[in-house]
């Protein structure tokens, strides 16, 4: 089983299946728009800017699951991403990541790559998983691991073929 055969609505509302980004490294991170995190959005869009061209593709996931941080609607999340942030690479629709609506691409990354002390729960905004070009789970990162600090793991990821 790899994410490849999971697929998520965009933020404009279009059925996405992943297997669009087979060969690609993959950072998927659940977001918000109010978080203490949210200036993270900023290191993500420089990370793909860096990296997007030698195939990294950066996929967001709102979630308003995390003390209701991300209450807008489809378009008010794009615009605030795109206005605050720059930011161009892709946003899905707000996803739940915990419980039993979870996404099953969630399901799927969390029961792979668990937390610490095996906790398969997202804990907080900006939780991060990273995806080998193979659609494998590589590592997953805490919210508060900044992006800018995933970029030697990128780089080796996108060295292998």
């Amino acid at each position: 089983m790899d994410i490849y055969e999971y697929a998520a609505t965009s933020l404009q509302g279009k059925e996405i299946p992943l297997s669009i980004y087979e060969g690609k490294v993959l950072l998927i991170v659940n977001t918000a728009s109010k978080c203490g995190l949210t200036p993270q959005y900023k290191a993500l869009q420089e990370l793909y800017d860096h990296y997007h061209e030698q195939g990294l593709e950066i996929l967001g996931f709102p979630s308003n699951q995390f003390a209701k941080q991300e209450p807008g609607s489809s378009e008010e999340i794009a615009e605030f991403c795109q206005l605050n942030y720059g930011v161009s690479f892709p946003m899905f629709a707000k996803t739940d990541v915990n419980g039993d609506q979870a996404h099953p691409l969630f399901r799927y990354l969390t029961s792979t790559a668990p937390g610490v002390l095996g906790s398969k729960a997202i804990k907080w905004n900006f939780t991060k998983f990273l995806i080998t070009r193979k659609g494998n789970v590589f590592k997953r990162y805490a919210p508060q691991t900044t992006p800018d600090k995933l970029a030697g793991d990128i780089k080796k990821l996108l060295q292998e073929k």
